[in-house]
Formats: structure tokens, sequence, C-alpha cells
């Protein structure tokens, strides 16, 4: 199949390179001109704006938008809505909030373009590995596009087949699937995000204790000094906590066990909020997602102010000194 890719950063560009890899004809744009001279250079066709790649692309036209979410994602999908026609579809992989997809879906199909929200998982190893989708649209647009979604997707690997799913969609074993009308992909890839955060904050306390183990201020006969690299690499190996988080994690313990590159101060993208947003929309108790959002909130400060006042409390009422700073 054809498809245009817009956005040609550490995931749409190694997606664009998965689908010509599996024979798929790609019309690639992005707004640096060398990138696109680099996927040219790899047998892609190069577009040199929005309207150039619509041209390019044959009806009915599918375009894929990996674009970071908000404005530009907006603007390029409010573009695109004045370039295409009836029968047209508009794809965005990125991680937009769902609500806007359900509004972008209502507005396109007035003009008869579908449009497609594709929860993608995948990051910087979807090239070899595949790409987990969680694809939100009109079920028709979904099959028509079918070839693209499965080139993308990881397919069963060596993963074994789930006792009882028989009779059921084949496509989740594949790696993808159909997950309801406009804004349920993003929506099940935002929680799929949130629950990210949660187990990567449990693994991150985990090995923090393991870690202080080895404290001075511990009794002695209590102190262990414990190889943090060959604990996380024996508990891949058939323990109930394995993951891929994990198998990551003793890559980076295995590289540096002492993490030295790292100052531990954790972005978030968006997912993790959006996700506790819509826990209270559905009055759904989320205490471990929601934890694990304030963690990242606070790696990312010194002391606060609100530390601070808890300091000068405890001083007022009982005289309690801040113990002295290490040097």
């Amino acid at each position: 199949m054809q498809l245009g890719m817009i956005g040609l950063g550490r995931m749409g560009g190694n997606m664009a390179r998965r689908l010509h890899r599996a024979g798929h004809e790609c019309v690639v744009f992005s707004q640096h001109e060398k990138t696109v001279a680099e996927f040219v250079s790899e047998g892609m066709i190069g577009a040199s704006g929005l309207a150039d790649l619509a041209a390019r692309l044959r009806p009915p036209r599918a375009i894929w938008l990996m674009l970071p979410a908000g404005a530009v994602t907006e603007e390029t999908v409010d573009a695109l809505a004045g370039l295409l026609s009836q029968g047209d579809c508009v794809i965005d992989g990125g991680n937009s909030f769902f609500k806007d997809d359900v509004r972008r879906s209502k507005a396109l199909s007035a003009k008869a373009i579908a449009y497609l929200d594709v929860g993608t998982s995948g990051g910087i190893w979807g090239l070899e590995r595949g790409y987990c989708m969680m694809i939100g649209g009109p079920k028709a647009e979904v099959e028509r596009l079918d070839p693209i979604f499965k080139a993308l997707a990881p397919g069963p690997g060596t993963i074994a087949h789930t006792p009882g799913r028989e009779g059921r969609d084949p496509r989740a074993e594949q790696g993808y699937i159909h997950a309801g009308p406009a804004g349920a992909g993003h929506f099940v890839k935002m929680i799929h995000n949130g629950i990210e955060y949660g187990l990567m904050q449990a693994y991150a306390e985990g090995f923090d204790i393991l870690r202080g183990r080895a404290s001075a201020h511990l009794p002695e006969a209590e102190r262990f000094s414990l190889d943090l690299a060959d604990i996380a690499e024996v508990w891949r190996r058939g323990s109930v906590i394995s993951s891929w988080l994990l198998d990551l994690s003793s890559m980076a313990l295995a590289e540096d066990a002492a993490l030295t590159k790292f100052e531990g101060a954790v972005e978030d993208s968006g997912e993790g909020r959006w996700t506790i947003e819509a826990a209270i929309e559905e009055a759904a108790p989320a205490n471990v997602l929601a934890a694990a959002l304030f963690a990242r909130f606070r790696s990312r400060q010194a002391h606060t102010f609100g530390e601070k006042l808890l300091s000068a409390m405890r001083f007022k009422f009982g005289g309690h000194v801040e113990p002295p700073k290490e040097s």
C-alpha cells in the first residue's frame, strides 16, 4: 500500500522504515529538508510540504501523523482537511488527548474524510520489534488499512498463545486491535502510559530500597551490599515481576550500576495527567498511578516551599532543628 508519513523523528522515522522494508510505498515529509533527503536516499519518496505530499498520494489517500500532541498536530490536521477529499484518511499516531480525537473525527467526517487515532507503543525499539497499536475510528477504514497495521505490528513472536482466546479477534495476538470509535485508541494508550508510570515507579522504589540496605545508619549485621545488576538479571528469568521494563533496567544497571549519567529529574509527557483526570471523571480509585505521577513532579524540584514550611513548623512546636547538610 501507499502511505504518507508526516514527522520523521525517533518513532515516525522508524515506522516509515519498517513499512518500507515490508514493501509499502512511503511518501515522507519533515520540516527538516536534510531529514527528508536521508529517507529519499533509503528509497522513499520525499515531499516538500503538505500540499506536495497530498499530491503525490493516490486516492483514497492515507496520511499518518507522528507529531507532538497539541498545537502542531492540531494545525496539521486542519491543514490536511483543506487538502484531502472524500474517502481519504488522516491517522494520528502520536499521543493526542482522546477528547481532541472525538472532536477532530466529527469535523473531518463532515467532509467525508476518515480519522483514525492510533495509540502506538514501541519507542526506539520499534523498528526491529514492531509497534503495539490501539486503533480508534471507523471499522471499515481500519480494515482497509489493515496491511499497514499488520506490517507495523510485532506479530506473535515467541509469546505463548493465551488459552481461552479461541474465536476472538486474532489481531490482538499480532500486536494491534481496533479498540472502538474515534478516541478509543488514544484512550487505551493513555491508560497504558498511566500504568507504565506506576510500574516504573514500583521498580524504582524497590531498587532504591535494595541499594539503601548498605547504609551505614543500619546495624552492621543487617547491612547488605547488593549487586543490583545481578538482581535485575535474575528477576528477568522466571520471576513473577519480569517485564520489558525490567529488561531495560537490567541493561542500564549492567552498563553502570551507579547510574552516574542520570540526574533523576523525570518528565511526564501528559498521558499520566490525563489518566488521573479520567479517573476523577469516573470516580475510579487510582492510588498507585496518582502517586507515580506526583513522584515525577517531585523529581524535578529541590526542596519545595511546602517542605520548608514543614521544617519551620517542627522547629516552632518542638524545637526540632534540621539535620546538617552533607558536604
